[in-house]
């Protein structure tokens, strides 16, 4: 099950560098590519404003 980021997100880049797989790329909001994604969370561990959560 891949991540997904939420209209809170604030375009920080804070998640960019801690994706080991490069899965996010830059938007508003950013974006994870669900079939790059290992799911590893490292990214909703980092988020200031809590925008990225397992997707439903």
């Amino acid at each position: 099950m891949a991540y997904v980021i939420t209209d809170d997100c604030t375009a920080c880049g804070t998640c960019i560098d801690e994706c080991p797989v490069d899965a996010i790329s830059e938007g508003d909001p950013y974006v994870i590519d669900p079939d790059v994604c290992t799911d590893c969370g490292a990214c909703a561990d980092v988020c200031p404003v809590e925008a990225i959560h397992p997707e439903d």
